[in-house]
Parts: C-alpha cells; sequence; structure tokens
C-alpha cells in the first residue's frame, strides 16, 4: 500500500467485491425503482429516467460537499450551537395571545416615595439658606435631649437620642388623643363669695339661701291645692273614682237612646233598590256600579291633573316653604351644637351609679360661731376632691361599701372523734 502512496482504505476501494450487491470504485449506487409493470419499465430505462437520475446524483454530490464544508467551519462548537430554528418546546411555551399584557405599575414605583421627594425638597430649602445637609437633624436631636423642660430628663442631657430611645430610658411621645382632657372642667373651681372666710352678709345670705332651696328639692313633699282647704281635697279625693250603680245605668241608657235617634235622623229615607244578600245582580246593577267606578276613576285623574297645573303657579309658595325648612334645620343644629356644648361640661355615665352634687358647704346663720378664731371650717378637702375627680370624668361615682363584720371560725370537735384520738 506505501508504494501505491493511498492508504489501506483507499486500497480496498479500489477492487471489486466478490458480492452480488458490489460496484465498481467510483460509480454511485444503482437506484432500483418499481419494474412490477411495462408502463413502469419503459419509464425507468428511457433516457428521461437516465437524465433524471444524473441530476440526482450531481445534486447529491453538492449537498455532500456542503455539509463537510460547515462541519469544518464550525471546529470545536457543540452540536446544538449555531441552530437558528428553536425547539418545539420553546415554540410551544411562548405565549401566543394577541392582548399584550398588562403594565406592572408596582415595578415602576420607588418605595416611600412620596417620603422621598418631601425629604428632597426639604434638603433644597435648606441648601438654599445655606445650611448643611444634616446639621438640621442633628440640633433637632440635640435640642430633644438638653432642652427638655423635665427636671427627670436632666440625667439624660448631652446623650445619644436613639441610644436613649432603644434602651428605652427615653419616654415614648404620647399620641395627641391622650393629651385631651375627658372633661373641660378646672381642677379647682372657685365657690361663691358666701364660702369665704370671713363674707358679707349679703353674699351669705345668698349662699344659705341656695342650700336651702337644694335641701327642700330633695326633701319629698306633699303640696295642697291651691284651692279649698285640706279638709275638703282629703275628702273629694278619698271619693275619687266612686259611682253609685243605679246612676251608672241610668247614664248608660240614655246614651243608647240618644246614639239610636242620631242614627235614624241620618239614615235616608228611602234607600236604592240593592240585590239582597246571596242573590245575582240584574245587568242594570251591574252597567250602573262600573258607569260609578269610571267616573271615580276619571275625577281623581283630573284632580291629579288639576294639581300638577296649579302646581306651577305655586313656585314662590314651594320657595318660601324650602327656606322655612332650610330655616328650620338650622335652628335644630344650633340648638343641637348648644345642647352639646352645655352637656360637654356635665359628668357622664361612667358606671351604674349616677353622679349626685356634694351639699354647699355653707353654715346658717344660726350655726355661725361669735369670732372668727372659734370659726370651725365646713366640709373636708378630701370629699371635695374626690368628688372633683367624679365630676371630671376621671373616675366612675361610687359610694361607700357596707361594713360587714367577720366572725372567727370555731373549731369543735365531736365527742366520737375525740373517744378515737
Amino acid at each position: 500500500y506505501q508504494l501505491l502512496g493511498r492508504s489501506p482504505q483507499q486500497a480496498v476501494s479500489g477492487f471489486l467485491g466478490f458480492t452480488a450487491s458490489s460496484r465498481p470504485p467510483g460509480q454511485a449506487k444503482r437506484r432500483r425503482g418499481n419494474r412490477n409493470r411495462k408502463k413502469s419499465w419503459k419509464r425507468w430505462r428511457g433516457p428521461e429516467a437516465e437524465l433524471g437520475r444524473e441530476l440526482g446524483t450531481f445534486l447529491e454530490d453538492v449537498g455532500l460537499q456542503l455539509r463537510k464544508q460547515g462541519c469544518a467551519g464550525e471546529g470545536s462548537r457543540g452540536l446544538n450551537k449555531g441552530r437558528e430554528k428553536p425547539l418545539k418546546i420553546d415554540l410551544i411555551l411562548q405565549p401566543d395571545s394577541k392582548v399584550p399584557p398588562p403594565k406592572d405599575i408596582l415595578a415602576h414605583q420607588i418605595p416611600n416615595g412620596r417620603k422621598l421627594k418631601r425629604k428632597q425638597r426639604l434638603w433644597e430649602k435648606l441648601g438654599e439658606k445655606g445650611i448643611p445637609l444634616g446639621s438640621h437633624l442633628v440640633l433637632k436631636c440635640a435640642a430633644l435631649v438638653t432642652l427638655s423642660p423635665d427636671p427627670l430628663d436632666q440625667a439624660l442631657a448631652g446623650q445619644d437620642s436613639w441610644f436613649l430611645a432603644q434602651t428605652k430610658k427615653q419616654p415614648v411621645k404620647r399620641p395627641a388623643r391622650l393629651m385631651k382632657k375627658p372633661s373641660a372642667l378646672p381642677a379647682v373651681e372657685v365657690i361663691s363669695p358666701g364660702g369665704s372666710y370671713n363674707p358679707s352678709f349679703q353674699a351669705h345670705q345668698v349662699q344659705a339661701g341656695g342650700a336651702e332651696r337644694t335641701a327642700s328639692n330633695l326633701t319629698p313633699c306633699l303640696c295642697c291645692p291651691a284651692g279649698g282647704g285640706r279638709g275638703e281635697w282629703v275628702l273629694r279625693e278619698q271619693c275619687e273614682g266612686l259611682l253609685e250603680e243605679s246612676d251608672a245605668e241610668e247614664v248608660e241608657e240614655s246614651q243608647q237612646w240618644e246614639e239610636a235617634e242620631l242614627q235614624a235622623d241620618s239614615s235616608p229615607a228611602i234607600l236604592s233598590p240593592q240585590a239582597a244578600v246571596g242573590e245575582k245582580k240584574t245587568e242594570r246593577q251591574r252597567k250602573r256600579e262600573k258607569e260609578a267606578k269610571m267616573l271615580k276613576a276619571r275625577q281623581r285623574q283630573e284632580k291629579a291633573a288639576r294639581h300638577r297645573h296649579q302646581e306651577v303657579f305655586q313656585l314662590r309658595s314651594i320657595r318660601l316653604q324650602v327656606k322655612r325648612r332650610e330655616a328650620e334645620l338650622l335652628r335644630r343644629k344650633r340648638a343641637r351644637e348648644a345642647k352639646r356644648r352645655a352637656e360637654a361640661n356635665k359628668p357622664k355615665r361612667l358606671g351604674k351609679l349616677k353622679y349626685q352634687d356634694p351639699d354647699l358647704d355653707v353654715q346658717l346663720s344660726s350655726e355661725l360661731a361669735e369670732s372668727l378664731r372659734t370659726l370651725r371650717p365646713e366640709g373636708s378637702i378630701l370629699k371635695d376632691r374626690f368628688k372633683s375627680l367624679q365630676k371630671r370624668n376621671l373616675i366612675e361615682p361610687r359610694e361607700r361599701a357596707k361594713f360587714r363584720r367577720k366572725y372567727p371560725l370555731k373549731y369543735v370537735e365531736k365527742r366520737a372523734f375525740r373517744e378515737i384520738t
């Protein structure tokens, strides 16, 4: 093989094989067509068939050379790399809808965008004023820590506010709703001049009169009517609701006779003949009833039409009614506001007991001492403060707990148990 200058594969391919299917070297594989029928046999053996076979062989050689050149140009690239046709699974998974997908708004939003914009505007304003960035925050924190008016916060002066907040040493800022007082009443109310240490005679008499009126309102009383004496009023009260049976029967009979006479006078003397109960109505009666029904319906329609026509000329009166209605609503609104303001200072119902105003701390003229040295103060400061807390809706009204004596338990040994032990 070396003498001929050919490889073993080429040398082998240059000899004719011994099998029936072997062909000379350089000769293409002969194609076999269908020779079952005479028509097919002539087609296979004709000159057109020979030309077609030659063209097919030429085209196969051209394709083979192109494929070899493509494989040589690819080099070390992978088998699937460089393929322009996508896989079938990729084509299946691709969206085929003609409707465009919705716009993702969240993708274009920035978290805390408004807050960042406000900070940017603040920094721009501070930059225009000449304040460096971040210095105003340091000054604010320092003011919170050092300039606090509370003396309990003096120990925290000069420390970092963030550190104090994290260590729970700095108090939390209370919300505004907790700053609102439950009542607008003052903690200490100023009493009238009559309850002072050394009041004038007129002021003391006014205060004492108010205390007497309060006591009279609390004590129940039975007042007699203005007309007549007490004996006559008592006798009339005892005889109230008493009536003899004979008189009651006479009154009932007279009332029955009067009602019968009124019914006889009011009923017409001659009535139109109507069909008795259970009898069939005649054709004339049905016709009259139908005409009467139609007449009533027509009258109602005409009346409604007249009302609609007259409403056009009632615009002034309607406008006046609207103004009156608006004025009435405004008056009610103002009355509700006034009532709400008046009830704002009144104690609310916080518990099952209702708040009761304490008695006026005043001494009557007969109870006053001769000198100021022997004068003893009236009332108690503790009770006054307790009632003030109730009136300002800070605590619910309470009553003093009842005293219940607790008797000590007695242990007694039974005779049978004593004998056993």
